[in-house]
């Protein structure tokens, strides 16, 4: 891949104004004051009324900038477009859109990625337990002249309220996947760079429930890392929308430690236009700088000659 997430996260000062980065664009040197923006969105697929709700969630993409957008409850049908491909049309990202509909299927519904650079690497997996339907989609970016580089996951997971064990299992199912796609941190081949891991989505469970408690054990809660006392508050830092549903934070942003520095962490998509509400859900905006490139520098010093 010769476009790399860097050619837009370089100089936060004039990202907001600078247009997407050309997909012929080498890769950058890491840069201290770097920074990646997250959204994370459940569609609510085509309920309500999808053609204001869409101008809603472009214009929310545009204002924000994300470099990396999860989705869920994607849905394509006869006489409607696959929303994450028309999303990423609208608002010029790339897409990369998972299923377990095939792909010849007329409707097919599933998770989605929207990028502001191609992917070097994507791959998709079927959540056990294969009769619930469930997937996580993967990319990888490159951020930096040592191959440095974002494992980015976006799922959903089973949405009944006394699903827990089906979605401890999904988690289980997840961070093998993980393991099998983002490499270790001290990978020194070169065959391999070290990938930084953020895992987005729905998850239909609390970040501290117990079937998430393997996910937390890895990574961090990035709303709750922000606003410790708030993320108690389901009231006042609820992701459902009270207009369709009962308070509660099930949209997370989950990142690793070792890999990124928070920045800040909202809750956006969270007012109506004209009595016109984006989602049932809100949507959560995460920015994080990342730092392994430094640390990956500092392992290939540590190193000894043969």
């Amino acid at each position: 891949m010769r476009a790399t997430l860097a050619a837009t996260l370089f100089a936060f000062a004039a990202f907001a104004m600078a247009a997407p980065p050309s997909p012929q664009s080498p890769p950058l040197s890491e840069d201290p004051g770097a920074q990646i923006g997250v959204l994370t969105l459940n569609l609510w697929h085509d309920k309500g009324d999808w053609p204001k709700r869409r101008a809603l969630i472009v214009e929310e993409i545009q204002r924000l900038k994300p470099d990396l957008i999860a989705l869920q409850e994607v849905l394509q049908r006869p006489g409607l477009r696959n929303q994450a491909e028309d999303l990423a049309e609208a608002t010029g990202y790339h897409v990369r859109f998972v299923s377990v509909d095939p792909p010849q299927a007329e409707r097919r519904y599933g998770n989605a990625i929207l990028s502001k650079d191609p992917t070097m690497t994507r791959d998709m997996r079927k959540l056990e337990p294969l009769n619930d339907y469930r997937t996580a989609a993967y990319a990888r970016f490159v951020f930096d002249s040592l191959h440095n580089g974002v494992a980015f996951y976006a799922t959903h997971l089973h949405n009944e309220r006394d699903g827990g064990a089906v979605r401890q299992r999904q988690i289980a199912s997840l961070l093998d996947f993980i393991d099998g796609t983002s490499p270790p941190h001290d990978t020194l081949d070169g065959t391999r760079p070290p990938s930084e891991v953020i895992v987005a989505g729905d998850f239909n469970s609390d970040a501290d429930s117990p079937e998430l408690k393997a996910l937390a054990a890895r990574y961090r809660d990035a709303y709750a890392q922000a606003h410790p006392d708030l993320a108690k508050d389901a009231a006042r830092s609820t992701t459902l929308n009270p207009a369709y549903l009962p308070a509660q934070r099930i949209d997370h942003v989950f990142y690793d430690p070792a890999g990124f520095d928070l920045l800040e962490a909202r809750i956006v998509l969270n007012q109506p236009r004209d009595g016109i509400w984006a989602s049932d859900h809100f949507g959560l905006y995460v920015r994080l700088r990342p730092i392994s490139g430094f640390r990956s520098l500092r392992h290939r010093t540590d190193i000894s000659p043969p």
